[in-house]
């Protein structure tokens, strides 16, 4: 979800860096987290961090309450994750107080995220107990059935162990509590979360009220785990207990972590949803009146400075007609943005840097909103640049992790198609149209759609629904993994593997595979969809 910067001209191969935070680590690691306040810079001692033998009992128990987790019937998980629910609710205020002193994000925007975190446990157990996920499939024997001479049945089973790394631009909806986790629990994988250096003291207390929810609702011991410090991060990419890893972040740590899953003995798959540049299209219809431009840009500005920009589906790139004005329309727009601070020093820096790379790379300031105060402080920023500074190398191709976006005018429908076939995958796109008979919106919404996991039309990008349809994903760089998403229904099937049982008695198979349909869930007998919950 953050970038780290690239340079406007290619750079010489360095080992990549595998911490899973934008943050170097100094050569001696301290014994303790640092819990920094954002507004004041004022610094506080975190929790400690997770000692091997630790990490070794943690990892035992998941390994060792995995295959009673995955036997455990959805609905029951489902309950488990109810239970999460109502904890974050019950302590909804300490949350938010407790947050808003370590990411400076606002009590009321950090109010609704608790609010949202919990409605997502409830939805993930709600997928868990209708089951459609598990895939059931059975192909009787003998005369009218599918199997022939054998009897073949097929479900997707849990991995194990999950390791989820989350976010720090959404310490709930995206953290200790957040989808991996919801989700890899729904699939009946055992979870072991890493602490988040941005928010350290608000990981801990996460880590404790799940623990205790999970505990009080029934569910094993080795569920949930929560581990801190670099090295126990490290550590639990590399245990054989792990069976797959779950990452929210930049592209260099999303990149590295997948190169060291990759290295081990038996690889393991990283599902990283990284980000890039997500770009949005104003047509020509759009642009054919004032307060056409006038709306596209004050949706532009309001979604790209949204949390100060720390949403991995802020839009950073507007391409508009030449002569629309969208630019100057933007800056007008950026006169009501109110400032604030970023998550981090690193992201500070880099935010810094980044705007001064993209000046470097061609592009020019056309308005910059006054900054708040203190060190973490961003000034929300507009620029222009040259359509034919976007080249392939251009640090205008990257994304600048904070509330500065990038404006470029194209000439006519063959110019913006060559633009947009210059840039990275990501994980949206959006089109501001001149309505539903708009002429350019056919081919728009299918050239995006080879680019982009999801594409939105007169609306904007921030903000991910939670749903049954829901995909929160893309191509590579913005995710490692093209076929999955972190965010609805779908992101439970990353933690799974289908696995097919042939001639298998009854008594030896798994419960959702045998006939009395013990978990009534929908399955295909046949070819012939039947059961599950009316």
């Amino acid at each position: 979800m953050t970038t780290d910067v690239a340079s406007p001209e290619p750079a010489p191969a360095a080992p990549p860096d595998p911490r899973p935070d934008r943050l170097r680590a100094p050569r001696e690691a301290p014994a303790a987290e640092v819990s920094r306040n954002p507004r004041t810079g004022a610094s506080a001692r975190g929790p400690r961090h997770t000692e091997p033998r630790e990490l070794a009992g943690l990892l035992s128990a998941a390994a060792g309450d995995a295959a009673r987790i995955a036997a455990t019937a959805p609905a029951l998980r489902g309950h488990w994750l109810r239970t999460v629910a109502d904890a974050l609710e019950e302590h909804a205020e300490e949350l938010t107080a407790l947050a808003d002193t370590e990411t400076a994000l606002g009590p009321d925007r950090l109010r609704g995220e608790v609010g949202r975190a919990a409605a997502q446990a409830r939805f993930y157990g709600e997928v868990a107990a209708e089951g459609g996920w598990l895939d059931v499939r059975i192909d009787r024997a003998g005369p009218g059935g599918l199997g022939g001479p054998a009897d073949l049945r097929r479900m997707n089973r849990p991995l194990g162990p999950v390791a989820v790394f989350g976010a720090s631009n959404f310490p709930f909806a995206f953290g200790v509590a957040g989808h991996d986790t919801a989700s890899a629990l729904a699939a009946g994988c055992p979870v072991l979360v890493k602490a988040h250096p941005a928010h350290p003291l608000l990981s801990a207390r996460l880590g404790t009220l799940v623990s205790d929810a999970l505990r009080a609702a029934g569910a094993p011991a080795g569920a949930f785990a929560l581990v801190t410090g670099f090295d126990a991060g490290l550590a639990l990419v590399d245990a054989p207990e792990v069976a797959a890893v779950a990452f929210t972040g930049s592209q260099t740590a999303g990149t590295a972590l997948v190169e060291r899953a990759a290295r081990r003995p038996v690889p393991v798959p990283v599902f990283a949803e990284m980000g890039t540049v997500n770009p949005a299209v104003l047509t020509p219809a759009a642009a054919a009146t004032a307060a056409g431009v006038t709306r596209a840009a004050t949706g532009f500005v309001d979604s790209f400075t949204l949390g100060q920009g720390q949403f991995c589906t802020k839009p950073g790139l507007l391409l508009a007609p030449r002569g629309s004005g969208a630019a100057e329309a933007a800056a007008g727009a950026l006169a009501g943005v109110r400032p604030g601070w970023l998550l981090t020093e690193g992201i500070a820096g880099a935010y810094r840097q980044g705007l001064a790379d993209l000046v470097a790379a061609g592009a020019r300031p056309v308005a910059r909103a006054e900054a708040a105060d203190g060190a973490l402080a961003a000034a929300p920023t507009v620029l222009t640049a040259p359509a034919d500074a976007l080249r392939p190398g251009s640090r205008l191709l990257e994304e600048c992790f904070g509330p500065v976006a990038l404006v470029v005018e194209y000439d006519g429908a063959p110019h913006l198609r060559d633009l947009l076939g210059r840039l990275q995958p990501s994980l949206a796109a959006a089109v501001a149209s001149g309505g539903p008979a708009d002429p350019d919106l056919p081919w728009l919404v299918e050239h995006l759609a080879r680019q982009a996991g999801r594409v939105v039309v007169d609306g904007w990008p921030t903000g991910v629904a939670t749903g049954w349809a829901q995909h929160h994903g893309g191509p590579w760089p913005a995710t490692s993994r093209p076929d999955a998403t972190s965010v609805g229904a779908a992101a439970l099937d990353r933690f799974t593997r289908p696995v097919a049982f042939q001639n298998v008695p009854e008594a030896a198979l798994p419960e959702a595979l045998r006939d009395g349909d013990p978990w009534n869930l929908p399955r295909r007998v046949d070819g012939v969809r039947t059961g599950g919950r009316s």
